[in-house]
């Protein structure tokens, strides 16, 4: 059976936008699979004391200039959203779903998703952007948004986020190969290390 590489992340995430864009090359050139977990970091944040790193002293226009240099850096579209964080509960539910019922086209949904946020600049926390995104890939846009304020979805999203927590994910994107965690999307170089040569001593 193929080994899998979990990745965890927000939707409001610009590192994990760029780690969604990276990871599944990254996992085919390493032999593995991917398994993708929506997350909330308002909830980790909650839970921590922590904050978006756009509202935290000095290091908010720091980290807007970097959203945009890493993205450069790693040759991925980004366009700094108008409305930066955004809440992405709902996004995180019809994600949950499309895995789900879905399964096979969950990580385009999930990428697509990612995109309208980052590069069309529209705010995926909005059931109709949900729906709109959903709609084209093939999807009735009707029966995803209701599908995303369903009782057993936002169940499993809560079990989701606690899980996370659970296991120590405490940032995004957030990866772990055979137990072991990395934080950041600048980590795939370590990552890449770890896969090729084996776990060190440290």
């Amino acid at each position: 059976m193929t080994k899998t590489i979990e990745f965890y992340f927000d939707f409001a995430s610009p590192y994990g936008y760029l780690a969604a864009e990276m990871i599944e090359e990254f996992a085919s050139r390493h032999g593995r699979q991917t398994t993708w977990h929506p997350m909330l970091l308002g909830a980790v944040f909650k839970a921590t004391g922590g904050k978006p790193l756009t509202e935290q002293a000095m290091k908010g226009e720091y980290s807007l200039a970097d959203f945009r240099r890493s993205a450069a850096y790693y040759g991925i579209p980004f366009k700094t959203p108008t409305t930066f964080p955004i809440a992405t509960i709902n996004t995180c539910r019809a994600a949950l779903w499309m895995q789900e019922k879905h399964p096979a086209h969950a990580k385009k949904f999930m990428l697509e998703l990612f995109r309208a946020y980052f590069r069309g600049d529209r705010d995926i926390g909005k059931l109709d952007v949900i729906g709109d995104v959903a709609k084209g890939l093939g999807y009735d846009a009707d029966e995803v948004i209701a599908a995303a304020q369903s009782d057993d979805i936002k169940a499993k999203l809560k079990a989701a986020v606690d899980e996370a927590m659970a296991k120590g994910v405490f940032g995004a994107p957030f990866f772990f190969i055979d137990g072991e965690p990395f934080w950041g999307a600048d980590r795939f170089p370590m990552m890449a290390t770890w896969l090729t040569k084996g776990a060190w001593s440290y």
